[in-house]
């Protein structure tokens, strides 16, 4: 009981001169505060599922999809989130032998809606909030592998078709809660002239094109579904804020996957030469730049701007590829929780089984525990755990 009171009176000691503080010398020093900055999201932490993640139509009954045991071990390991990033044309139906047209992209089908409802019931179910989000949008991927009849940021119609996804998806789930179901637009905007390439060049979506773009989304979710918590990714790929959104009431989503050396080392999908990748380290010197945690913080000193200006912020996909060696992945990975975890900023990893993920992840240099079946990076759950 003694010690309650002494904790009481430093509590109310110290809180009456940070008030002070701010009262003298503004905003200005809540940013030097021990306190984090208050983020207008819960501070979610969870992963990415990949059920609908392929345009394509899967095995029905492959290893990958999730499984209500997935959410099960979720919920009892302590995480609240999951993001479903989905590629448009895998809930559609259309001719699949030929590339799609401007017609179809508007062709649903109700199977494949209602099996994202169940996977939505699942996460519900045991708790998990859902964060809807397009991989792939009417002319839009950061990836190739899917023929797109339009341009996202060039046509009217790619816009119009992305509009009617999200008004369909918000007419579909408007008695869910924002509580339970928030809908990122759309993954990791870049502006690409060729979508059919997977290595070509990609720069920033120029901020006033990216405004329009989610603007028209959110009035079309908006029209159905008033109070839904909608959320942007970040400019160039999701690294970048996009100031050009701060005043249209939608959350902003960073990456941690900073520096790609370290999270994409070896990467087919990013190195046209794998075996060219410069060898991570952390902290330390790749390919002639150093790395510490005080060049993460400087990365991540936009985004804490961000909520201290009342912006919702969450880091909607980070980890690291199952190449990057492990100490090194968990060195660099443990400094990106800390720093994100210190300002309020919540986490899904990429993914929950697979290559980036804590369960069958494939690694070479990981001693796993068997998880009913699966291969568990107890390593990795267990610094999870401590944030």
């Amino acid at each position: 009981m003694k010690n309650s009171k002494i904790d009481r009176r430093v509590f109310i000691r110290n809180t009456t001169m940070a008030a002070t503080a701010m009262a003298l010398t503004g905003n200005s020093a809540f940013t030097s505060s021990p306190f984090p900055p208050k983020n207008k999201l819960p501070r979610w932490k969870g992963f990415n599922l990949l059920d609908f993640f392929t345009p394509s139509i899967p095995e029905k009954n492959r290893s990958s999809n999730t499984t209500e045991d997935d959410f099960k071990w979720m919920a009892a390991w302590g995480f609240d989130f999951v993001r479903i990033p989905m590629a448009y044309p895998r809930y559609l139906s259309f001719d699949r032998s030929k590339n799609i047209t401007v017609e179809e992209v508007y062709k649903t089908d109700p199977k494949a809606l209602e099996e994202v409802d169940q996977l939505i019931y699942l996460a519900h179910k045991h708790g998990l909030h859902v964060s809807l989000n397009l991989h792939r949008g009417p002319g839009y991927c950061i990836n190739a592998g899917f023929h797109e009849p339009f341009n996202l940021w060039k046509d009217k119609e790619a816009q119009d078709a992305f509009n009617f996804h999200w008004g369909m998806w918000a007419e579909r789930y408007k008695t869910i809660s924002s509580e339970k179901l928030s809908f990122d637009l759309l993954n990791e905007p870049a502006y690409i002239e060729d979508m059919n390439d997977q290595f070509a060049k990609k720069g920033p979506v120029p901020g006033d094109t990216y405004r329009k773009v989610a603007e028209g989304a959110s009035k079309a979710i908006r029209a159905a579904s008033p109070d839904r918590l909608i959320v942007a990714d970040g400019n160039s790929g999701g690294n970048n804020v996009i100031p050009e959104l701060v005043d249209l009431n939608i959350a902003q989503s960073c990456r941690g996957y900073w520096p790609g050396t370290i999270s994409h080392y070896q990467a087919p999908w990013v190195w046209k030469d794998p075996s060219k990748a410069p060898t991570p380290v952390w902290p330390g010197t790749i390919d002639g730049k150093y790395y510490s945690r005080e060049s993460l913080e400087e990365f991540y000193k936009p985004w804490i701007a961000l909520v201290e200006k009342g912006v919702g912020v969450h880091c909607g996909e980070c980890g690291c590829w199952r190449n990057t060696p492990h100490e090194v992945f968990l060195a660099w990975f443990g400094d990106v929780i800390d720093i994100l975890t210190k300002n309020n900023i919540g986490y899904a990893l990429w993914n929950f089984r697979g290559d980036f993920g804590i369960l069958d992840s494939g690694r070479a240099d990981v001693k796993y525990t068997d998880w009913y079946g699966h291969k568990l990076d107890s390593k990795l759950l267990e610094m999870l755990k401590k944030y």
